[in-house]
């Protein structure tokens, strides 16, 4: 986990003036974009894929302004290993970030979020959240959850009754 300047899970947050009632970050995330794809590209020096050889860094921005990063992971049992997108959504979320509001990833070349890590930001995310793709540093295409996953699976279909 890298601290987003001084907006770390150690405490600081952004200034509340950024932050809606809501949770959202609106135009603060603009701001923040920058220092996002710096965060993924710096946590993707870390990350462990001697099989693959392909090193992906991920940023997320929590509602509380707190940011986390990771790196994909591989393991030599395949289906083990974890992409940079889950380790850091659940850096945020075991740290008590209430949700998440941005993804930034870091890769080269450039690629979007996989299903798996889709449905796990939606799990933790509105359809509105950001998602910025970056590759040698610089942004390269942008997103929302809700225009790559429009049909994720949520709590709404768990629920006594629904038959979706």
């Amino acid at each position: 986990m890298f601290p987003l300047s001084a907006h770390d899970y150690n405490g600081a947050t952004m200034p509340e003036k950024s932050l809606t009632r809501d949770g959202s970050v609106g135009s603060a995330i603009e701001e923040l974009v920058p220092e996002l794809v710096v965060r993924a590209t710096e946590a993707r020096a870390h990350a462990y894929a001697p099989y693959s050889r392909f090193r992906v860094g991920a940023a997320v921005l929590g509602q509380d302004g707190r940011v986390a990063a990771g790196a994909n992971v591989e393991n030599a049992s395949y289906g083990l290993t974890m992409c940079a997108e889950r380790v850091a959504l659940f850096g945020a979320i075991s740290q008590g970030s209430p949700g998440i509001v941005a993804l930034a990833l870091s890769a080269e070349p450039a690629v979007w979020p996989c299903g798996a890590c889709l449905q796990v930001l939606a799990e933790f995310a509105r359809p509105d959240c950001a998602v910025v793709i970056s590759e040698g540093g610089r942004v390269v295409a942008r997103s929302t959850l809700g225009a790559l996953l429009p049909h994720a699976f949520g709590a709404a279909f768990l629920r006594d009754g629904h038959r979706g």
